[in-house]
């Protein structure tokens, strides 16, 4: 079984033509809203790189292109909110954030209440150390830093013990040459994520977390070699 996952970034075009569900693009406009259009230009490379290890913990995944980040504009709050909402109704069980907001506005925090209450599980980033970010922070949203002693595939149990209240940690490795950090660590993570929803397609969230952290590789915060994160 294939799972549906969101992937909110800037975009990504090198994956396999089955791989990808829809895409689409996120700008705000002058009175304060957000507008969709549909996905055009060329993606930043980041976003290619967080599809790529999606992709590489769960190969059977369709994904969803919700760009909110280019050349031309960096995320805002309500950009972020809209695509994890349009995701949602696109069928995504799983959204993969790669980000973080140092501003909680109502706006994010009310649509990822929404989402969260549908079922859909929101995987974000989050600093190992330094100021807590959004979405990652607000409650039920898995929170993960990378963790250098977990190797692909592999994730730790990480209980909040990190200044950035990350919950779990992933290899923060980027694929081939990519900057690696905590938005490679959530991509891993959000592919673990998807590859269990497929294997186990009835589980709800709350089983979902209990079998993580039964089958973490590690727990706790190693204190000197995980990783700087970069978000």
């Amino acid at each position: 079984m294939s799972v549906m996952v969101g992937i909110v970034d800037g975009g990504f075009t090198g994956v396999p033509a089955r791989a990808l569900h829809r895409a689409a693009s996120f700008a705000p406009v002058p009175d304060g809203n957000v507008r969709r259009a549909p996905a055009v230009g060329r993606p930043l490379p980041h976003g290619d790189a967080v599809a790529a290890l999606v992709l590489e913990a769960a190969p059977a995944a369709r994904l969803i292109d919700a760009r909110i980040a280019s050349h031309k504009h960096a995320p805002t709050p309500a950009m972020v909110a809209a695509a994890i909402e349009w995701c949602a109704g696109e069928g995504a069980r799983v959204v993969n954030l790669s980000l973080g907001l140092l501003e909680d506005r109502t706006v994010l925090r009310d649509a990822c209440a929404r989402v969260l209450a549908q079922g859909v599980v929101l995987v974000a980033a989050a600093p190992a150390r330094g100021t807590p970010v959004f979405p990652a922070t607000y409650a039920g949203v898995l929170a993960v830093s990378g963790d250098a002693r977990c190797a692909p595939g592999q994730w730790s149990l990480l209980q909040g013990e990190t200044s950035g209240g990350a919950g779990w940690g992933c290899s923060p490795a980027g694929p081939a040459k990519a900057t690696g950090g905590a938005s490679m660590a959530t991509a891993r993570f959000a592919g673990i994520v998807a590859r269990i929803l497929a294997d186990f397609p009835s589980a709800r969230p709350d089983g979902l977390v209990e079998h993580l952290a039964a089958r973490a590789s590690w727990h706790g915060r190693e204190h000197k070699r995980i990783a700087e994160i970069d978000s």
